[in-house]
């Protein structure tokens, strides 16, 4: 599928001169990463049109490959990592990004993610090992941290990372709790004096969800079921949750637990805010750091993309920043998706590989290929600017 292309016309004269084309889709999650999408995708291009000038801006909304497409797009970050307990307790390594400017980028997935655990466990499940990547970027000198909050295995309002980072949660005698959501159901007493300082330029917390951390669209009843979670364990975890916040509040920590998006990442947002961070749209967030605005700027079009585009790509997640960013700058935008559920009203053009392929079996098969097909239809599509 090649949607028609609307306002563009090819120069009149014949004569045009080299394009600047800004490529800055989101993962094609469970097939290609953000960084190899665009790459395909600019190969498609330039194999058409090798005259012009591709820029390779992989973007992310804060879920799982946030790290990858930082690396990727912001020359001088360095890999690090972080030996941690992982969210059903074994030891894992944790890999963490410091980039040029000394901000550190943390990637929730890769410590406390439910794909890191063994059998899902749903009430103990926790957020330790984030804290403790935290905690190593703070040492490393991090004087600003990035959390990616996508792909939690826990519900545990981030407690675990809060202990990480030295805060106490204890029982009515002065216990320590354990760990995990169900853990918070006998919190009594909380005592934030050992938490580690926030670094001086702060902590931002990276999502695309805009859920509270309480009630019928908080982090127990929305994201506990996608975790393991059956009605009694949701229960059990609305309230440790529950007592949680009161708790806070009887110890001095009056917070929004309404807020949006104090439920991503099973409360760790709401965690984030107890440290003293603030939670922002991951996608805004992250083209901020990697310059995509600038970019733009200086184009003559930015193609975005994502595996499926549908009702809620429009609301906050990546292709939706992308567009944004495009009309700021009066810089028509494109579309690649694996599969188009949603009218694309707004972009240029847009490409579906399912079409392309003929199904998406097919597609699902060859992405590579038919990535690489979609940046050739594109250039093929969109008229090169007259020269002057």
């Amino acid at each position: 599928m090649l949607a028609a292309l609307s306002g563009f016309v090819p120069a009149a004269s014949g004569r045009s001169r080299p394009m600047k084309v800004v490529v800055a889709p989101d993962s094609f999650k469970g097939t290609v990463g953000a960084d190899e999408a665009a790459e395909l995708i600019a190969a498609g291009w330039k194999a058409r049109r090798p005259e012009d000038e591709l820029v390779r801006k992989p973007m992310a909304d804060g879920g799982e490959g946030t790290l990858a497409a930082l690396a990727a797009a912001i020359p001088g970050a360095q890999w690090e990592h972080a030996r941690v307990l992982g969210p059903d307790g074994s030891a894992l390594d944790a890999p963490w990004l410091i980039l040029p400017d000394r901000t550190a980028a943390v990637e929730l997935a890769s410590a406390s993610g439910i794909t890191l655990m063994g059998p899902l466990a749903p009430l103990d499940a926790h957020t330790f090992g984030l804290g403790q990547v935290i905690a190593a970027a703070l040492d490393a000198g991090a004087t600003r941290v990035l959390v990616a909050l996508g792909s939690s295995a826990s519900t545990d309002g981030g407690s675990g990372m809060l202990s990480a980072l030295g805060a106490r949660f204890a029982t009515a005698d002065g216990q320590p709790i354990g760990l995990g959501g169900q853990a918070l159901i006998s919190l009594r007493a909380i005592d934030l004096g050992g938490l580690a300082r926030v670094p001086s330029r702060g902590v931002i917390g990276l999502s695309d969800v805009t859920n509270p951390l309480l009630g019928p669209h908080g982090a127990a009843t929305v994201f506990g079921p996608q975790k393991g979670a059956d009605a009694e364990e949701v229960r059990v975890l609305e309230r440790a949750l529950t007592t949680y916040v009161s708790v806070l509040g009887d110890a001095g920590v009056q917070l929004a637990s309404d807020a949006a998006g104090a439920g991503a990442a099973g409360g760790t947002g709401f965690g984030l805010m107890v440290w003293g961070g603030r939670l922002e749209s991951g996608a805004s967030a992250i083209a901020g750091v990697i310059g995509l605005a600038d970019a733009v700027d200086a184009a003559d079009l930015v193609i975005t993309g994502e595996g499926q585009f549908d009702g809620q790509s429009l609301a906050g997640k990546v292709p939706s920043e992308v567009l944004s960013i495009g009309r700021r700058a009066h810089v028509p935008a494109a579309l690649v998706a694996g599969r188009i559920a949603a009218a694309t009203d707004g972009f240029a053009l847009a490409v579906s590989l399912t079409e392309s392929a003929g199904s998406t079996r097919a597609a699902m098969a060859d992405p590579r290929r038919w990535l690489i097909d979609s940046g050739s239809r594109l250039a093929a599509a969109f008229p090169a600017p007259a020269a002057t």
